[in-house]
C-alpha cells in the first residue's frame, strides 16, 4: 500500500529546496501555481528559477512502470516480464528466446507428424 502524501506540501518542499539557488531572488513572480485537493487549496507564486526547475524535474521523471512500447500493438502496458498486457506478445531478450523456442518446438512437432 502506498503512503499518503499532501501534494501541496510536496510542492512547497520543492520550492524550498530550489529557492535558495535563485540567481534573482528579488525578481517579480512569473507564475502562480495552484494545488487543489481534498485537503484544500494552496496557491504558490513562483519566480522563473522555480518554474524552470519544476519543468526540468517533470521532464526528467520516468514512471517506474514504463517499460517501453509493445512492438506488436504499440501499447505501453508491458509487465515486469516484458509481456504486453494488451496483445500478449513478449519483448526483449526473454521474448526473443521464448519465441525462438516456440518456433523450434513447432517445427519439431510438425516434422514428427
Amino acid at each position: 500500500m502506498t503512503e499518503p502524501f499532501d501534494p501541496a506540501a510536496v510542492v512547497a518542499e520543492f520550492i524550498d529546496r530550489v529557492g535558495p539557488y535563485d540567481p534573482a531572488p528579488d525578481a517579480a513572480p512569473v507564475a502562480v501555481l495552484g494545488v487543489r485537493t481534498a485537503m484544500g487549496d494552496t496557491i504558490f507564486t513562483v519566480g522563473d528559477h522555480v518554474v524552470r526547475a519544476l519543468c526540468k524535474a517533470l521532464d526528467a521523471y520516468r514512471d517506474p512502470d514504463d517499460r517501453g512500447t509493445c512492438i506488436g500493438c504499440g501499447g505501453r502496458r508491458l509487465d515486469e516480464n516484458l509481456h504486453c498486457r494488451d496483445c500478449g506478445q513478449l519483448h526483449g531478450i526473454l521474448g526473443e528466446v521464448i519465441a525462438q523456442h516456440v518456433r523450434r518446438v513447432a517445427a519439431e512437432s510438425g516434422g514428427a507428424e
